[in-house]
């Protein structure tokens, strides 16, 4: 199972940047991604559900934040827009092959998936 981000960078606040995560090695029922800074607990950001379209934000990027997936390319990006200070954290891919249906899991469930990646920096300033 291998699970690589990409995308991560330094911008301003009000800017955009679109994260990138490859997914190979299994097949998945339930993706997303969360963020954490040092010292804090990881935080929930968007999960995407089996059917490809049920989507969960977490409160504090709704309507800035989009997931998204190439099934093509087996790809998963999280489209940021309006970035602000807070958002500066290490971004994380995870995945896992069971998880409660996306309309009643709770967007902290992702923290929880079995397998991640490395992470990519979001730095806003």
């Amino acid at each position: 199972v291998q699970l690589v981000e990409s995308g991560g960078d330094s911008v301003q606040a009000g800017g955009s940047l679109r994260l990138s995560c490859s997914v190979s090695g299994y097949t998945y029922n339930c993706i997303g991604w969360f963020r954490q800074v040092p010292g804090q607990e990881r935080e929930g950001v968007a999960l995407l559900g089996a059917d490809g379209t049920t989507t969960k934000y977490a409160d504090s990027v709704k309507g800035r934040f989009t997931i998204s997936k190439d099934n093509a390319k087996n790809i998963l990006y999280l489209q940021m827009d309006s970035l602000k200070p807070e958002d500066s954290a290490m971004y994380y891919c995870a995945s896992d092959s069971a998880c409660l249906p996306a309309a009643i899991a709770t967007i902290d469930s992702v923290c929880d998936y079995n397998y991640s990646g490395q992470g990519t920096q979001v730095t806003v300033s």
